[in-house]
């Protein structure tokens, strides 16, 4: 029996997406943790929630979280313009059709200053929810302070912003994996690094979020809920 002509398409365009879907070993082991993580704090039923993502990377996270959350339309950002075909290919097999095209974001520049294709989309106060996912520790203070400054103005009142990562607390790293993760981070690039709660927590407070929750992830990683207040 052949495959009629529609069914051809559809086929070849699942399988040329996938092709171009970049996949990441980290991202498949935390997904799961993080959507477990996520989905305990969100409103799973209100319609016509929007989430931003900040430093989408392949668009795993995205793929993985979206279909979850029918209620809930996934706006992924990334710097790296070559992951746009990736991000791409994800938002097109998403079974629930909630992840919008990827749109280019330079977290390290405040909100005046991004592209204006990005700004006609993203306005201020418009967020139910933020997430970030393994970026601050391999990204200069500039785009941690970035990402507050962000959550600040583009999250609703009583929005969310969700960061997943490595995290030192009141100037203590532990365990000895993450002493020595950090310490290799510093030496390919000095402005990366594990960063602190404790100054995660004063960069909140200065655009108007708090610490809510922090929730302990597998292989010593947490999950971080600021409020926006």
């Amino acid at each position: 029996m052949s495959l009629t002509q529609p069914l051809k398409r559809l086929l070849y365009l699942s399988t040329f997406r996938s092709a171009i879907k970049l996949t990441h070993p980290s991202a498949d082991r935390n997904s799961q943790p993080i959507s477990e993580a996520l989905l305990s704090q969100v409103d799973k039923q209100t319609p016509n929630l929007r989430l931003l993502e900040i430093a989408s990377g392949s668009g795993q996270h995205a793929g993985f979280l979206a279909p979850l959350l029918p209620n809930i339309r996934f706006q992924t950002t990334e710097y790296a313009r070559q992951n746009f075909d990736s991000l791409s290919a994800y938002a097109a097999d998403c079974a629930t059709g909630n992840i919008c095209p990827p749109l280019f974001v330079d977290i390290s520049q405040e909100l005046p200053h991004w592209e204006a294709s990005t700004l006609q989309q993203v306005k201020s106060d418009s967020y139910d929810y933020m997430l970030n996912c393994n970026m601050m520790h391999i990204s200069p203070w500039s785009c941690s302070v970035g990402l507050f400054r962000a959550a600040g103005q583009l999250l609703k009142p009583g929005g969310k912003l969700f960061t997943y990562g490595p995290y030192a607390q009141d100037g203590q790293l532990t365990p000895q994996s993450n002493v020595d993760f950090d310490a290799d981070l510093r030496r390919r690039n000095s402005t990366w690094g594990i960063r602190d709660i404790r100054d995660l927590k004063l960069l909140a407070e200065t655009n108007g979020l708090k610490l809510d929750r922090v929730t302990d992830m597998p292989s010593n990683n947490k999950f971080l809920t600021w409020l926006k207040f």
